[in-house]
């Protein structure tokens, strides 16, 4: 397995041991502990002191798999339960170090491959052209709202995926169901009459329009709600292109679905 170099080993120990967003000094020696890797300088500052057995841990194994180890176990949702306030301020310290290292940390604290960034500057400038581009398109608020973490870490891919969830967060806001994906897809807009309408329905072409609509929201959510559980997907290339035309559909999705009708039922 690759090794991270000593600046990526830097800044991912000046994230996790930030003095005011970071772990607490009992929390890094719990989590070195709990990994199984030697605490070897626990007087230290808390930066150093994760630098070092960090770079230590790397030296004598020849490879990064506790510190991605110590990564995972550490941003676990569930260890933020009594204080979920601090969870998205430290995963964003630790996605700014984990870009230049080719990954970055999904928000149910998982790890997945992304195209590293060689500078802070270019990593501004694509999420700022990002940004402009999106707002000249006129794209749907609530599409932004999902995803502003997302272009801030130039993550076109996931900017997307959380684009998608927004949908289905919305679908279920209208209708008060918990489904999701096809199944929820299925009971909104399926059925004799649905539960939400795009249009009248009188006509042939309408029910039609209906139905492709339904078929349109399931393959968007198969094509990227499902893909974190196949690796290959979630390391594909997502261009700036691809991305802008695809926020594009969304917000399409999302203006119909704010102008549907709940047909009354007898």
């Amino acid at each position: 397995m690759a090794v991270f170099s000593q600046p990526q080993l830097e800044a991912i120990a000046d994230a996790l041991g930030h003095s005011e967003e970071g772990l607490t000094g009992s929390q890094i020696g719990q989590m070195l502990a709990l990994t199984g890797i030697v605490d070897t300088d626990p007087s230290m500052t808390k930066r150093k002191r994760l630098f070092n057995a960090f770079a230590a841990s790397q030296a004598a194994r020849r490879d990064r798999k506790y510190i991605i180890a110590f990564i995972r176990k550490t941003m676990n949702p569930a260890r933020f339960a009594r204080e979920p306030h601090r969870f998205e301020p430290m995963r964003a310290n630790l996605n700014r170090a984990l870009a230049f290292c080719g990954l970055a940390l999904d928000e149910s604290g998982k790890l997945f491959a992304t195209e590293a960034a060689s500078t802070l500057s270019e990593a501004a400038r694509r999420a700022q052209e990002l940004r402009s581009d999106l707002k000249t398109r006129g794209i749907h608020p609530d599409v932004l709202r999902f995803c502003r973490e997302e272009l801030l870490a130039d993550n076109y891919f996931h900017a997307v995926l959380e684009a998608v969830k927004s949908v289905a967060e919305k679908i279920r806001e209208r209708t008060g169901l918990a489904d999701d994906g096809a199944a929820l897809v299925d009971r909104v807009f399926g059925g004799s009459p649905p539960m939400l309408a795009i249009n009248s329905l009188l006509t042939e072409s309408e029910r039609s329009e209906q139905k492709g609509f339904a078929n349109l929201l399931k393959g968007t959510f198969g094509m990227f709600r499902n893909t974190t559980a196949h690796a290959a997907k979630v390391n594909w290339s997502m261009s700036k292109d691809d991305a802008e035309d695809l926020f594009s559909l969304v917000s399409l999705i999302h203006r119909r679905i704010d102008a549907a009708s709940m047909p009354s039922r007898v």
